[in-house]
């Protein structure tokens, strides 16, 4: 398995040793949509449900699902009965990441820093693409050195002005997932994230990335601390000109 970037064009690509493993990714911003994560209780469902599709109940499934979408994301599929096409990923990193050479991209150090909240990665995959494998190509678009343990992918769904959130786990497949919901978000996304608190696997995180970490959130908090404390100075500026307008003490 190799992985490859191309700068000029905006998308990175994870190969494998046939042309049906691939992955291709490009970035946009969406605002974050709202929404407590629940859970679903339809996963056993649809493992159950992929191991009784024939492949022609598969070709009239993509078929249906290209009919369906609004945008060039359609899906193809192979002789094989493998098939291709597009999934979203909304990233919601609330700790920061650590990056393999910074920003830039150069160099052999290493960068912690914060994902902008909410942004979009569409990936181009195929139907034998795992969730961990999934996991994996948006770490290596961002250049991330953390270990892919320390993240997990969630589906969300909408359902009856409700938001449910479920933790895939990784021997699922996300576009078996985006064909069997068709191509409406609403219906279903994908959300990265990292790992509960509980599951979180401390031995994956080395003293430095640790370190990082509180050097952030103490930046954090000093800005915080700034801010609050400007807002309450503007707030007693505002009080005393009231009161000396007043006539009271100033």
């Amino acid at each position: 398995m190799t992985w490859t970037s191309t700068m000029s064009s905006g998308y990175s690509s994870l190969e494998e040793d046939s042309e049906e493993y691939f992955f291709t990714a490009r970035t946009s911003f969406f605002k974050k949509p709202s929404g407590k994560p629940t859970q679903c209780k339809d996963v056993e469902k649809e493992r159950e449900l992929r191991s009784h599709f024939s492949k022609d109940e598969i070709r009239q499934k993509v078929e249906l699902y290209n009919l369906s979408t609004k945008d060039h994301l359609k899906m193809t599929l192979n002789p094989s009965g493998v098939y291709t096409g597009f999934i979203k990923v909304q990233l919601e990193l609330r700790r920061p990441i650590t990056v393999q050479g910074g920003r830039g991209g150069g160099g052999g150090g290493t960068e912690a820093f914060h994902l902008p909240l909410g942004s979009i990665n569409t990936l181009h995959i195929s139907s034998i693409n795992t969730v961990q494998q999934v996991i994996q190509a948006l770490l290596c678009k961002f250049t991330v050195a953390d270990n892919p343990a320390k993240f997990a992918l969630y589906k969300r769904c909408h359902r009856e002005d409700q938001v449910y959130m479920c933790k895939l786990s990784e021997g699922e497949h996300p576009l078996f997932l985006r064909l069997l919901a068709g191509p409406n978000t609403d219906s279903l996304g994908f959300v990265l994230r990292e790992q509960q608190a509980g599951e979180v696997m401390w031995e994956a995180f080395s003293i430095t990335e640790l370190t990082n970490f509180l050097r952030m959130l103490e930046k954090e908090e000093m800005e915080r601390v700034c801010s609050v404390r400007r807002r309450y100075d503007n707030y007693r500026v505002k009080l005393q000109e009231a009161m000396r307008e007043a006539g009271g003490p100033g």
